[in-house]
């Protein structure tokens, strides 16, 4: 298209003409700026003219947001784009998009997917919730106020959720008392414990890992006949119970306490007795003093029924007995040297 030598395109208008494929009819006079309203007149026939028809879209990237929204204010009102004030603070073209909206609080934006799809939406239980959801107690302290209340609690949940299921009672606990023979809870914790025991319908099977000791042995003793187990290398003992420390306590106290000891001692016995199999008396003489059961003596003794060892009863059971290896290596044994 030629243009005569007094008169000229505007680059803006021209560009913008030729991108949106708008026919330019006439040409635009140079003239002073004294001649703007007659520039400006002309300009608006053109566009009045042209804006009836309709204007064809230029091929575009379909995915691409900002050429399609420029696309479709052109297609639909081409006066938004060309009808520009000259001294705009916008950069162009931006201002046909709605207005950014800011963010209320950090707190309220949604993490990005990218970066926690693979974490918990919800924190992870604590262990003894993962074991009570296999039926499974463990008594791995001392037997406090505390620990009584949770082990109940959970015996009478486990009963509640399915009578007829077993549940597994871990036991590695020192009793009433500590490792060094310092008393912590009262006898009563235990036989608290106990009485949970028997009057659940469920079997128990109990599994002595670490130490069972005093209480703790009489629980271990407590379980379902024939599901009562010790780990090899596992301790259990038994012992008189012990008075708490007297203190500044008046002499009819004292006796007064000493007595409640002496019946935890007998009911502590009768009971033993009562789940080993062993007669009162010998269980009360071999409790004169602490006794010391390793997982063999223990099932001797009738506190557990088998030792959880893969092979190891059919192992013991084929080791031949002291005289054997004796005789077989040719030793002869004396009675008297």
């Amino acid at each position: 298209m030629k243009f005569p030598e007094h008169a000229c395109i505007f680059p803006t208008e021209a560009k913008m003409a030729s991108i949106l494929q708008v026919p330019v009819t006439s040409s635009f006079p140079c003239f002073s700026s004294s001649s703007s309203s007659l520039k400006r007149r002309i300009f608006s026939r053109t566009v009045s003219t042209t804006s009836s028809a309709k204007i064809p879209v230029p091929p575009i990237n379909p995915k691409d947001p900002f050429l399609s929204k420029l696309a479709s204010v052109a297609a639909s009102s081409p006066e938004v784009l060309l009808n520009r004030p000259p001294n705009s603070d916008t950069p162009p073209y931006l201002d046909i998009f709605d207005s950014p909206k800011l963010m209320a609080t950090p707190a309220t934006v949604e993490r990005s997917v990218s970066y926690n799809e693979h974490r918990p939406r919800r924190p992870p239980p604590d262990l003894p919730s993962l074991l009570l959801h296999g039926r499974i107690v463990y008594i791995g302290m001392p037997l406090v106020a505390a620990v009584t209340e949770l082990v109940v609690a959970e015996l009478m949940y486990l009963q509640w959720m399915d009578p007829k299921e077993p549940i597994f009672l871990y036991i590695n606990s020192t009793g009433t008392t500590r490792d060094d023979g310092e008393t912590v809870g009262m006898e009563t914790e235990g036989f608290a414990i106990y009485d949970a025991l028997m009057q659940l319908k469920n079997e128990i099977h109990t599994v002595a890992v670490g130490a069972a000791i005093g209480q703790a042995c009489l629980l271990l003793a407590a379980g379902t006949k024939g599901k009562r187990f010790m780990m090899p290398h596992a301790k259990a003992m038994i012992q008189q119970p012990r008075a708490p420390s007297s203190g500044l306590m008046p002499a009819s106290d004292v006796f007064i306490r000493a007595k409640e000891v002496i019946i935890n001692r007998d009911t502590l016995v009768e009971l033993l007795a009562k789940h080993t199999g062993n007669s009162i008396e010998a269980v009360a003489d071999v409790m004169r003093r602490p006794f010391y059961m390793d997982s063999t003596r223990a099932k001797e003794f009738g506190v557990i029924d088998k030792i959880l060892w893969r092979g190891q009863e059919q192992i013991m059971a084929d080791v031949a007995a002291p005289e054997d290896w004796d005789k077989n290596a040719g030793i002869k044994a004396f009675d008297a040297i």
